[in-house]
């Protein structure tokens, strides 16, 4: 029993490693190998925003207020983001309320705060003044992004305000900002450092290329390796069909890892992403990955007689799998009813495991659920693959 293990691992790494290096004499291959993660890291990476990417965003002004306080929040919406050349917002002086929304109708601006003429006779009247944002609704993340912005920047100088005016009311206040703000809330991750949209990303990028490799990889080398009829060679040779799963799994599992390590430098050398959790347990998410996809692959490849084939059923499946696992948007965001999809999703798992080690530096007792489930994926499909293709291989 021992020796046929022995025999099946040694003959599996052989056809892996043949694999290995037809794949690696092929130069259009190897290069699009290369460049597949490169791309999809900086192109994801510079494309979706992170917390401080509005700079430099239209925002029209309609400046009716002939006081003082007017002014003043236009200066402040003109002052260069601390640290950078860049401002918040590039302002363009508008009339009035109509002006702005023609302006946000055709695109030019991505919204208009409008000060009304009597705002600061109304503040120095001790009555309360009333400013107005108005959005571009037809991009609905800007329009969070800009609101969210303005009043974080308007409850500063509405504070400000607020401490100049009691200090002016009572005088001998020696900390205003009590009287206004009684208590302050302190925000702390669990983890050092200010976290980025890249942290959330790079782990689900790491995940997808490796399903892709696994998938696309496996099924694409059996159906290429059937239509050029070195399969029959391979079958004739003495040795077993468990063998040559291996082999093919060993292939492109390597492929697929070495894919995410180059993801996975990429986001530490471009993005700042910063690996909180255990780098050996690391390594064994991303082995488990592979192995809970691997038997996926064998399947769709025993089934397709054509590369064209293998890719048609593995686009059909990736496409779902990859928008249902979170790897680009929260699941907690979904309907229901997709939540409940995901968990039947192998890859929702392997995400959300990768997440924890590199984001979160959760050790391996706060993700067995997730390494169980990877595990019992793996073990179901292989089980359910490697028969399957002994069967449709010898027809």
């Amino acid at each position: 029993m021992l020796q046929n293990i022995k025999r099946t691992l040694r003959h599996g790494y052989r056809i892996g490693i043949k694999d290995l290096t037809v794949f690696s004499r092929s130069r259009m291959r190897l290069v699009s190998f290369i460049i597949m993660p490169i791309f999809m890291m900086v192109l994801m990476g510079y494309i979706f925003p992170s917390q401080n990417s509005l700079k430099n965003a239209p925002l029209g002004v309609v400046n009716m207020d002939q006081g003082p306080l007017g002014n003043q929040i236009v200066s402040a919406l003109n002052q260069p983001i601390p640290g950078q050349n860049d401002k918040l917002f590039s302002l363009t002086y508008l009339t009035d309320e109509a002006e702005a929304i023609k302006r946000i109708k055709e695109g030019e601006i991505n919204g208009a705060i409008i000060i009304p003429a009597d705002f600061s006779g109304r503040i120095t009247g001790n009555e309360q003044g009333t400013l107005t944002v108005i959005t571009d609704q037809s991009n609905p993340q800007i329009s969070m992004l800009l609101s969210g912005t303005l009043n974080g920047l308007m409850s500063e100088i509405s504070a400000r305000l607020g401490e100049e005016k009691i200090a002016s009311l009572v005088p001998g206040i020696d900390n205003t900002q009590v009287v206004i703000k009684p208590f302050v809330i302190e925000t702390r991750g669990v983890v050092p450092g200010e976290p980025n949209y890249f942290e959330f990303m790079a782990p689900g990028l790491m995940a997808m290329v490796i399903m892709t490799a696994c998938m696309t990889g496996l099924a694409g080398s059996i159906s290429r390796e059937r239509e050029l009829g070195t399969l029959d060679g391979i079958l004739s040779a003495p040795i077993s069909r468990l063998s040559i799963v291996v082999g093919k799994s060993f292939a492109q599992g390597v492929r697929g890892i070495i894919q995410a390590v180059i993801t996975l430098l990429l986001a530490i050398g471009l993005f700042g992403v910063v690996i909180h959790g255990n780098v050996g347990l690391l390594a064994l998410l991303l082995v488990l990955t592979v192995f809970s996809f691997i038997g996926i692959g064998i399947i769709i490849s025993a089934i397709s007689s054509e590369q064209e084939t293998a890719m048609i059923i593995m686009t059909a499946l990736t496409f779902p799998a990859i928008f249902l696992s979170g790897a680009f948007f929260p699941l907690q965001q979904m309907p229901a009813a997709m939540q409940w999809i995901s968990r039947l999703n192998p890859l929702s798992y392997s995400v959300g495991a990768l997440r924890k080690c590199i984001v979160l530096g959760t050790n391996i007792s706060g993700m067995m659920t997730e390494i169980w489930v990877m595990v019992g994926f793996g073990v179901i499909f292989v089980a359910i693959a490697v028969p399957f293709f002994s069967k449709v291989i010898n027809r």
